[in-house]
Order: C-alpha cells, then structure tokens, then sequence
C-alpha cells in the first residue's frame, strides 16, 4: 500500500489553488498540511478555502512541525525566491516540486543541483505539458519503423502567442530580470517548448531574435529562436505576450505525418490533430485507436496539467524512484532559455553546452545587457515607458 504524502505549499498566490487541486485529487495518497505565505491574511484564506489545518508566515516552523517535515513541499512563490526556499526544504529532508522557472540563471540550477544531491533529496520542477495522453502517445510513436509509428521528426513550429496587456506588469515583481528572470521567454513560452524538447530530445544550437516592443518592462515582449536539434530535426520558437488572439501551438511534421496540438494553458485529446502522409493512414487509424482506447480506460490521463504531473511524482516516490521531471531535466530546458538570450544579445549562433562558468550568461539571463536598456532606463527616468 502506497504512503499518505504530506504536502507544504510554499508560496499562497494565483497558481498554488493549482497545487492544492492536484494534492486533493489523491485523497488516499497525499494531505495538504501546511500553507506558508508573506501575508498572514492570505495564507488563513487559502488554508481556509482549501481545507487546510495550518497556515502561518514562518517555513522553519513548517518543516519543523511535530510529525517531522512534509514529504513535498510545493514552491509557489515568485521565482526570484525560488532557489532560496528550495535549499532550505532540502535542508529539511522534503522534496521540492519548484514552479517554473526553477531558477533564474543557470549557475542558481547548479547551485541547487549541489543541495539536492548532498542531501539525497529531489528536486522536480512543474512542467506539467509533459504529462496528458497526447504527449505521451507522441513519444511512444516517434522515431518507430512499426506502421504505425511517426518515423523521424523533421521539421516543428512551437508556438506561445499570449497577450499581457500593460496592467499586468504593474505586479512589482514582473518584467524584471533581478526578480522573473526574463520576458516571455523564461516565464510564458517555456512550458509550450519545454514539451517540445521532451518531444524531440536534445537541442544542439539556437539563432535567435528579442525583441522589447510595446510593454513598460525590462526585459522582452517577444523573442524568436531557429532550433536545430542533436538529431538533425529544425524547429522555430515564437514567444509573445503581444498577441491579442492567444493560442499555444506545436506543430511537428515527422516522416509520416504531420502532428499538431493547439490550445491555450493546457490540453485533451480533443486538442490534437493528426495528418497522415500519403500512402500512410495507419498511422493515422493507429492513433485514433489509441484515443479511444485511452478514453476508455485510463480517461484521467487525458488531460495535461498540475494533476497529471503530481500523479506521476507519487509514483515515483512510491517506487523509491527520481520524480519526473527531474531538475536535471529542466536545466536543458533552462539552458535553451540562456541561450535564446544569448544570440538575441550577442548576434551569434549559441551550442548546448556552451553557457557555463565564466560565460556572461550562466550568472544571468541578461548576460551583457539587453540591447534596449539604456532607452528604458531613460524613459524610466522621465516617466515615461520605451
């Protein structure tokens, strides 16, 4: 019989009622304990509309409870904080499921990468695209000679085209490398091609553009990166929080077909859609088989989001295994990330690998400073916004 997990939420804002859903939909496997915030008001009203027994401002006194430390703890906070009250979990001996960005450089991924194994203790980070039957199928089906199989992925578009109007920023601790990171492309785009690079595997060299052009920020609006993957396979990555009619795209033309899922902040089966080649429709039928079949008898799989991920972190740790998806994991996807930045800055071609130690952009994401910020340091000066 699996173990009741107990569960810490880190962090009371927006995306932790995500958390505290997926932690009840387990009631058997996994309690909601503690609920920890800044705000003391805030965190009695989530511990209030959630069931929750305690709440309060202190996390020592949190990991310190009379029943050892939780099992999980659930960082929920702005991402500056991040790697701060990771460290200070894996102290405690609980494991840590970060909402992303996980960091906001690479050098802090290290940093926490050295806890997590000094101490034998995971770290997972919340990229929850991963998890949903759709994803799954696709990499069951991708590089297979069977019939049915997808063959080799050649060529993808993965898209995030989201809006933020003006207002959204005035949230102190958005648009600002020292406390989000970066723009679109740390805090927003990052899931959609996080799922990509779980698609497709291991990337091998980015070009990419940023651009600043219409929100009162310091870091991009936009950014748009040219992808070539260890494979061969080419892909193109569009990040923007200035499209008004919004949608989350990733296309993938293999040598069978072509596979295209389309949504905004999560999706079912209904959300894909399949093309065979010609000359090639078992692949197709193998795949509508496949959604039937999933529909009927594993239908909560279906869907991706916090719920699908945490199933599958419960699995592991009942299993005595790593939890998906694993720091490790997430530092190539936050490696990507430093290197979209790092051609869009530098006008070069950046290869994995490349950004490390010394680098100008393993300490931070704005590496030698973004192109823009002399204008909006003026337009700050003045009032006004670049």
């Amino acid at each position: 019989m699996a173990d009741l997990r107990r569960h810490l939420i880190i962090g009371t804002g927006a995306i932790a009622g995500a958390h505290a859903s997926a932690v009840a939909a387990f009631p058997g496997r996994s309690t909601l304990e503690f609920a920890v915030d800044l705000d003391a008001d805030r965190a009695r009203d989530f511990a209030g509309r959630h069931g929750i027994a305690a709440w309060g401002t202190d996390l020592a006194a949190a990991l310190d409870g009379p029943d050892g430390p939780p099992d999980v703890a659930h960082i929920c906070t702005p991402p500056g904080s991040h790697v701060p009250l990771a460290i200070q979990c894996l102290e405690a001996g609980t494991a840590v499921l970060l909402e992303k960005p996980p960091a906001l450089s690479l050098a802090e991924v290290d940093r926490l990468l050295a806890v997590s194994d000094a101490t034998g203790t995971p770290v997972s980070v919340v990229f929850q695209h991963r998890f949903g039957a759709g994803a799954h199928r696709v990499r069951r089906l991708l590089g297979s000679e069977a019939p049915e199989g997808l063959g080799r992925a050649l060529v993808a578009t993965c898209e995030t085209l989201w809006f933020r109007p003006d207002a959204y920023f005035e949230v102190p601790w958005r648009g600002k490398w020292e406390v989000e990171g970066g723009g679109p492309t740390m805090g927003h785009g990052i899931h959609q091609f996080d799922l990509l690079l779980s698609l497709l595997g291991s990337w091998d060299e980015v070009t990419a553009l940023a651009g600043h052009l219409a929100r009162p920020t310091a870091t991009e609006d936009v950014s748009m990166a040219v992808v070539r993957f260890a494979d061969g396979a080419m892909a193109s990555v569009v990040n923007s929080l200035l499209s008004p009619r919004e949608t989350s795209l990733i296309r993938l033309d293999t040598e069978r077909a072509t596979v295209e899922v389309e949504h905004l902040y999560g999706y079912t089966d209904e959300h894909w859609r399949i093309t065979a080649a010609p000359g090639q429709d078992a692949v197709a039928d193998a795949w509508r088989a496949d959604v039937d079949e999933t529909a009927r008898t594993a239908p909560e799989t279906v869907a991706s989001g916090h719920t699908a991920q945490l199933s599958a972190i419960l699995d592991a740790l009942d299993a005595g295994e790593v939890p998906p998806v694993s720091l490790r994991d997430a530092r190539e996807t936050l490696e990507l990330v430093a290197a979209i930045y790092a051609s869009a800055f530098t006008g070069g071609v950046v290869r994995r690998g490349e950004i490390g130690p010394g680098h100008p952009f393993y300490e931070r994401m704005e590496g030698t400073g973004a192109p823009w910020r002399t204008t909006v340091a003026a337009a700050t000066r003045v009032g006004g916004a670049a």
